[in-house]
């Protein structure tokens, strides 16, 4: 258990990390210190927050063929920054960018590595 939560931790800061290198819109002062904490903050929102917001929001999901979860995803960034302001996200499309990069670093971390976690 405390190694797949390491491990999710791990691929949001890589996942924040190449976000921040890939939009301009997302910033944290140059501090990696800033990336790892904004990271665990994030895992703690997506984890106690989202399945919330995803219930809730059932029905735009399954209208949008669950597109609605971007957005979704994009306002656990926001959250995330509000949380923690030294993480600031300037725009929607940068939050919304951001979200697609961790999905990808997610997916593909979660392939290489996370049937080795278990």
């Amino acid at each position: 258990m405390l190694k797949r939560i390491l491990f999710s931790w791990l691929v949001n800061f890589l996942g924040l990390w190449v976000a921040v290198n890939l939009f301009s819109g997302i910033s944290y002062n140059d501090q990696l210190r800033v990336l790892i904490i904004a990271s665990l903050i994030f895992g703690i929102i997506n984890s106690l927050v989202r399945p919330l917001i995803i219930i809730l929001s059932l029905p735009a999901i399954v209208l949008t063929f669950g597109l609605f979860t971007l957005i979704i995803n994009a306002s656990m960034l926001y959250v995330t920054s509000f949380f923690y302001p030294r993480f600031q996200i300037k725009s929607i499309w940068s939050a919304a960018g951001a979200v697609v990069i961790l999905w990808i670093v997610n997916y593909l971390m979660t392939d290489l590595i996370g049937d080795k976690i278990s």
